[in-house]
Parts: C-alpha cells; structure tokens; sequence
C-alpha cells in the first residue's frame, strides 16, 4: 500500500486560477499540442525563480523535502522550456493533490 500524499502548501497567487492556458497568439488552441503545467510545479517555479528563494527556503515554505522541490521545479522547467521551443500550448492545471491553505 503506497503511502498517503502528504498536502502541499500553495501560496502563489495565481492558486485559485488554476485551469489557465497560455499560448502562442495567432493559433488557435485545438490546432495547438497542450502540456500540462501543475500547480506544485508552478508554486515551486514562483518560490525558486520568482521570489528568488533557495530550494530549502521553498520547501521549507510548501511543508515538502528539499528533494521534492528538485524534482518539482526540474520538471516545470522542462515543460515552461519545452512549451516555448515547440509553440505548444501551456496549460495550468491542479492534480489530485490535497492543498493546504498556507499559514497566516
């Protein structure tokens, strides 16, 4: 029996838009291939990269290892990259993952 998802806390502010799509102008969206961005790979891309934080500070924030953070923020990188070089669409979306409400 594997073990119970441990919730992510999400502070970024783009939390509750969740189900954003970004995309190259000009071409419409089912013409397009979709990758999909989630949002504890994008919390981790906004700590990391966009408040400049260290992979330890970002987890420590999220309540998740440094590891995992590694592994979050590899990932988003590979697909915002990917995303840019193939003109794909980028589509934000949450997982079944439980979020907690970040602490006050």
């Amino acid at each position: 029996m594997p073990r119970p998802r441990k919730p992510y806390t999400c502070s970024c502010p783009d939390r509750l838009a969740l189900k954003a799509v970004y995309k190259p102008a000009g071409t419409p969206l089912g013409q397009l291939e979709c990758i999909t961005l989630f949002h504890d790979e994008l919390e981790t891309l906004h700590l990391c990269d966009g408040q400049g934080m260290t992979q330890a500070e970002a987890g420590d924030c999220m309540g998740v290892s440094r590891g995992t953070v590694q592994r979050l923020l590899s990932e988003a990188r590979r697909k915002v990259a990917e995303a840019l070089v193939k003109q794909a669409a980028l589509a934000v979306s949450g997982r079944d993952k439980p979020i907690a409400e970040p602490a006050p």
